[in-house]
């Protein structure tokens, strides 16, 4: 420990990105304090009763691919502290007006693939299986790859094969390699996380790394709530001497302990709030030109039975997208990113408690769900959101006991990277995707001695997997903490 210094590093923010970058630096024998403004950690991996007793929902992150498959996480022993991992039987499913076969997919590849060639075309499920192969015949390492895109690639055959695809944008991608709407629409849902236009590079990525994803490892929920995994990493942190604060905000540098390292999980106008003028003038006009993306509209329902779903299997998967055929959820993305409101959202539904009997008391259940809106838009959704899911599941609104509605304003006041409402920590087109805040071969390392910058406003960008707090605890350790 520097003399004076009563912490070698200090993180500032307990989202998943900060709780990692700490647990990495108690790990290796360093005193680390985490700063948290909000009085429970996560971010967006918390867990509360937003409805009525009872009612146990996932304010943000639910259903967590990118955890289970992440080198951050993987390395923690989150399990040993109390993460349960469960597994529905299928990981998504998209359902299609009037009876028409839509898509399930299941963990396992063969059956997902079988079921897209019965419901649709011929081909689909050798093109489904062809897709996905892109990621998963390399196994763990691409993905390690595509969520540390600034390293030097240990599969660089199976990275260009997987950019031929993935570069592109993801409607035409569906058009092209599938025949049945239900197959076309599946890969639009899933290319529609990038909140993005589809026809936008690398929307076609996303689609495929998150398909991928659901046979290698699953999507998985964690039991009792998303915020277990909040805290089992407190809990790691903690067991390894490192102190976690709560209910402390951090709004001027000069309010930090002396410490030899400071990593910050805040976004890049909360970063130039807390450094002011020692950040260089020109690094501040970089990070001005960072360009931050769509909101969401979040709802949470507590229901008295299950979501009845016209076509029964859709119970079977964890998660559900509504939002029809490929050109309905191409044309709900392209309004938002022009700053309209689409009369027919693209709706992302999870079903926590059909699987997790905790979640809500005895024969009732909850429904956790959102759809993408204008960056810092305030209008109510509610209505458009439930009449997309009463489309699929007749009789939706009269299982209701009580929803709780979170706009951008809200989103932001729970968590202030959420800039606007943007989960993702800023836009993920190509150009943000590496340039994230900036261009730089480490932009986690800023231009003030010590400080380290680890939110989902740096690589791999937005989603529950840890990267930016490995990367800055990492060169942390190796700089400033090395002794």
């Amino acid at each position: 420990m520097a003399a004076g210094s009563a912490y070698d590093a200090v993180v500032i923010g307990a989202g998943p990105n900060g709780l990692v970058a700490a647990a990495q630096i108690a790990l290796a024998g360093a005193r680390v304090l985490v700063l948290e403004a909000a009085e429970s950690p996560g971010g967006g991996l918390r867990t509360e009763q937003l409805t009525l007793p009872g009612f146990h929902h996932d304010v943000c992150a639910a259903i967590l691919p990118l955890t289970v498959a992440s080198p951050a996480l993987r390395s923690l022993p989150l399990e040993d502290h109390g993460v349960n991992w469960i597994h529905p039987p299928a990981a998504l499913a998209h359902p299609l007006d009037g009876g028409r076969p839509g898509a399930v997919v299941y963990r396992d590849l063969d059956r997902t693939c079988q079921e897209l060639t019965a419901a649709g075309a011929a081909g689909d499920g050798e093109a489904w299986s062809g897709l996905m192969g892109l990621v998963n015949r390399v196994g763990p390492g691409l993905v390690d790859g595509l969520l540390n895109p600034l390293s030097v690639p240990r599969h660089p055959l199976a990275l260009a094969r997987f950019a031929r695809y993935g570069l592109g944008g993801a409607e035409g991608l569906a058009r092209r390699r599938f025949d049945s709407e239900g197959a076309r629409a599946l890969l639009a849902g899933l290319a529609a996380h990038s909140m993005l236009r589809l026809d936008q590079r690398p929307t076609a990525a996303y689609a495929i790394l998150l398909g991928a994803l659901a046979h290698q490892v699953g999507w998985p929920l964690a039991a009792g709530g998303s915020g277990s995994v909040a805290a089992a990493l407190v809990s790691i942190i903690e067991s390894h001497g490192g102190e976690v604060v709560m209910g402390h905000k951090v709004v001027d540098h000069r309010e930090i302990p002396s410490a030899r390292a400071v990593i910050a999980d805040v976004s890049p106008p909360g970063l130039v709030s807390i450094l002011g003028d020692r950040l260089p003038s020109r690094y501040r006009r970089r990070i001005g030109r960072y360009r931050f993306g769509p909101g969401v509209f979040k709802l949470d329902w507590a229901l008295s039975e299950p979501v009845p779903w016209a076509d029964p299997t859709v119970a079977h998967a964890a998660t559900v997208h509504l939002g029809g055929t490929l050109a309905e959820i191409a044309a709900s993305e392209a309004a938002v990113m022009a700053g309209r409101h689409p009369d027919r959202p693209f709706v992302l539904v999870a079903q926590q408690s059909l699987f997790d009997a905790s979640r809500a008391p005895d024969g009732a259940h909850t429904l956790w769900g959102y759809c993408h809106v204008p960056n810092g838009s305030t209008v109510d959704m509610t209505a458009a959101i439930e009449a997309q899911i009463e489309r699929f599941a007749p009789g939706f609104r009269d299982v209701v006991l009580a929803r709780h509605a979170m706009d951008t304003t809200a989103l932001a006041a729970h968590g202030m990277n959420y800039i606007g409402g943007d989960i993702n920590g800023g836009s993920g087109d190509l150009r943000q995707f590496i340039a994230r805040p900036v261009l730089s071969p480490r932009p986690w390392r800023l231009p003030v001695r010590g400080w380290y910058l680890c939110s989902a406003s740096t690589p791999p960008g937005g989603g529950v997997h840890g990267m930016g707090g490995w990367q800055a605890a990492r060169l942390a350790l190796a700089r400033e903490l090395r002794q």
